[in-house]
């Protein structure tokens, strides 16, 4: 019995900021931000959007195309650090959304490797037969948490949310591993001070800019390259599978120097490695999910394909799946 993705799913907000857009308040160019970055534009939420608006979106293209009812399903887990409240949990409004009524709903925190996590989290209750159909949702709107005057991470990030939405079958289908490691020695590389319980709210720490992110970019880049390897290199290892029998390659979409590095690292041809960072910025842990169903939908990934889905994130974590699609 295999946890199988049976429908996907993913919703970015209407308004796009391009590079150009940007050129008009920030000492930057188009030519700058593409050729460190590869990003072309962001998609950015509006005012009354919040996070659980778009995870609920995506969750319903994903539902949609399952053919599945909410009120069957049994599981809900969200990755997001940038949930509408600190509690409760932007699940359990998704949950309410959606009126998936019997669905135990609950966050992951593993920033841009939330989505992994949550995969991860929801194919172990598969394996143990307490859930039958689930949902998995990766959601943020990261453009709330940067400082539009650094320009050194406001042309990073952008806002959306992926979905996909997995049932327990027979057969060789479905979720073969996933993999997840955590090094949190080096959390200060990158984070967001503000406002949890060691950097509460004041009129300081809004002055400061404690509520915006905190990057060595540096660094960050070249341990995402590793790590981004070496757990896929993991996945396949585990598995008795070369890199030559993998259909797609599909890396957490940060930037595309680092998606460019991994595939080199990795030894797979450019077109084994999915990106759409270009359109949607670095979206964290929504970042997989919107690129697995881009990639899905555009007939990129077929039955029976092998699937690699890594991601490297704040804390620092990183995490693999391999599957069967």
């Amino acid at each position: 019995m295999k946890a199988r993705i049976i429908g996907t799913g993913s919703y970015a907000p209407e308004k796009v900021v391009t590079n150009s857009d940007l050129e008009k308040f920030l000492d930057t160019t188009d030519e700058w931000i593409v050729t460190r970055t590869g990003i072309k534009q962001r998609h950015v939420a509006a005012d009354n959007e919040a996070t659980s608006d778009l995870a609920t979106r995506a969750a319903q293209n994903a539902l949609e195309m399952a053919g599945v009812d909410p009120a069957e399903l049994d599981l809900i887990v969200m990755g997001s650090v940038t949930g509408d409240f600190p509690f409760p949990a932007c699940a359990c409004l998704v949950q309410k959304n959606l009126a998936a009524k019997k669905a135990v709903a609950f966050d992951l925190s593993a920033a841009c490797s939330g989505f992994i996590f949550g995969l991860s989290t929801a194919d172990q209750y598969h394996k143990t037969g307490r859930v039958k159909k689930s949902l998995v949702i990766g959601a943020e709107i990261m453009t709330r948490t940067v400082n539009w005057d650094d320009r050194s991470t406001c042309v990073l990030f952008g806002d959306g949310a992926g979905a996909v939405v997995m049932e327990t079958m027979e057969g060789e289908r479905g979720i073969l591993s996933t993999h997840l490691h955590t090094d949190g020695s080096r959390w200060e590389l990158l984070y967001q001070a503000g406002f949890g319980s060691r950097t509460p709210p004041s009129h300081a720490g809004i002055d400061e800019g404690a509520y915006f992110i905190k990057m060595a970019g540096n660094e960050v880049f070249k341990v995402a390259v590793c790590s981004l390897t070496d757990v896929a290199i993991e996945a396949l290892e585990a598995n008795g599978v070369t890199r030559e029998e993998v259909a797609l390659i599909i890396p957490h979409q940060a930037n595309q120097r680092i998606l460019d590095a991994t595939g080199k690292r990795l030894k797979v041809p450019p077109e084994k490695i999915f990106s759409n960072v270009a359109s949607y910025a670095n979206t964290s842990a929504a970042s997989i999910p919107i690129a697995l169903d881009e990639a899905h939908r555009s007939g990129q990934i077929k039955e029976g394909d092998l699937v690699v889905l890594n991601a490297f994130g704040s804390g620092f974590t990183s995490g693999a799946a391999l599957i069967r699609w």
